[in-house]
């Protein structure tokens, strides 16, 4: 029953996301009004109004962001605000458990990921980088060296 529920729940909410390509500019105006309890900015176009509409028909479904993502995007927001022109720093979130692994000219090293760091054979680490400049002697990133930059894995890729 309850299976059924969800898929009823996200059917209909895939058909009021669909329908939104099919309102006029007035309606999704109000709309808009209904669901941020505000009025739209001025001269926000189409193109624009539509894809935030699902967002937020999505969010009052199933929910919003996280407290800790919301904050990691006021703290980029605020570091671009008072640079322009900085990247903003991000940092992918490897879980707590996950278990890295890299062979490095022969020998596999393996990387134990905790709530403070990384431990690595043993001895604790904050940062990847450091594991890295161990194994290898010289300065690596750390993301770079286990390959966490990569979209996914080349297979049959020779050691380094």
């Amino acid at each position: 029953m309850i299976g059924g529920q969800i898929h009823r729940m996200a059917t209909n909410i895939s058909n009021q996301i669909s329908h939104l390509h099919t309102l006029s500019r007035r309606e999704l105006l109000d709309l808009w009004r209904t669901l941020y309890g505000r009025v739209a900015p001025p001269a926000i176009r189409r193109e624009i109004l539509v894809p935030f509409l699902a967002y937020k028909i999505q969010e009052n479904a199933y929910g919003g962001l996280k407290p800790a993502t919301r904050a990691g995007l006021r703290r980029m927001a605020r570091s671009l605000e008072r640079n322009p022109s900085s990247k903003p720093l991000i940092r992918p979130r490897i879980k707590p458990g996950t278990r890295l692994f890299r062979q490095w000219r022969g020998q596999m090293h393996e990387v134990f990921v905790t709530q403070a760091g990384y431990e690595y054979r043993g001895v604790g680490y904050r940062s990847l980088s450091e594991i890295a400049r161990k194994v290898t002697g010289v300065r690596w990133s750390g993301p770079a060296f286990f390959r966490l930059n990569e979209a996914k894995s080349v297979p049959g890729r020779r050691d380094d």
